[in-house]
């Protein structure tokens, strides 16, 4: 029986005709990186003399693997501690009983609702006061406060779905509360965990306006706004400037391609909730 039927066929068209412009603007970002400067034809037409050389000047050029490893140390601590205590805050959060814990809740969820915009210049102002700017520990300190509503409410949503019986049996084992979470909820919550990990890190990694604010003009800067020193006022080296674009999404992408199973499995599990 042939089940193939129009409608299939216009679906899978309309999944050609969406993956065709998603796939639109990359093309034309490696298109761009990989040509020549000199080569000034349109960026639709493939380039007929393809080079690395636009890497190699944007390697060179911006100090992007100093900005490589200073995003990767902010990204790695700031992703670690918001997934343990985020973890930790949700587990006290669901577990307990008390009211409380429903007052503690609403309490990190009202995070979610302010504007990270109002606290710029009075935080600028307290750590120049403490001789903190230029450090990468403010902005950790800032990039925790701004993402642990979200990722509390992440954790809280999916440990309630979490039957209290698994820790009542590690509990008659001899197991404490701290014990029992390390060993029984938080390996049980590992498809939330990839999710709050992929998308904390995205934020992290991409995120250009408190890097520059709180580091600019330091040797600490990050990859943004290393990309962001190849735009120029009068003239700007399109080609490099995409070649460094792409150095600095290879991270992210290969950290997306380890964790993606349990990122979507998040998700699933968050549509089922």
């Amino acid at each position: 029986m042939n089940r193939y039927t129009w409608k299939t066929g216009v679906r899978e068209g309309a999944m050609i005709l969406l993956a065709a412009c998603t796939l639109f603007p990359i093309y034309i970002l490696v298109n761009i990186a990989i040509r020549p400067v000199t080569d000034i034809s349109s960026p639709l037409i493939p380039t007929t003399t393809p080079t690395l050389d636009n890497f190699v000047a944007a390697w060179n050029g911006s100090g992007l693997g100093d900005a490589l490893i200073n995003s990767f140390l902010i990204t790695a601590v700031t992703v670690l501690l918001l997934i343990l205590l985020s973890s930790l805050a949700a587990y006290g959060i669901v577990r307990m009983t008390e009211g409380w814990s429903n007052v503690a809740f609403y309490f990190f969820m009202i995070g979610l609702f302010l504007p990270v915009q109002l606290g710029m210049i009075p935080l600028y102002r307290f750590f120049a006061a403490n001789e903190l700017l230029g450090s990468i520990f403010p902005i950790i300190l800032i990039y925790l406060g701004l993402r642990m509503p979200f990722t509390v409410f992440l954790y809280v949503q999916f440990m309630r779905q979490i039957p209290k019986e698994y820790e009542e049996s590690a509990s008659m084992d001899g197991a404490t509360p701290l014990q029992a979470f390390f060993r029984v909820v938080f390996p049980l919550s590992s498809a939330v965990t990839g999710t709050a990990v992929i998308l904390n890190s995205l934020f992290t990694w991409n995120d250009f306006m408190l890097p520059l604010l709180y580091l600019g003009g330091t040797t600490n800067r990050t990859v943004p706004v290393a990309i962001y020193s190849f735009v120029g006022d009068a003239f700007t080296n399109w080609p490099v400037l995409f070649a460094c674009l792409l150095i600095g999404m290879l991270p992210v992408l290969i950290v997306f391609l380890i964790v993606q199973k349990s990122l979507i499995r998040g998700f699933a599990s968050g549509i089922k909730g």
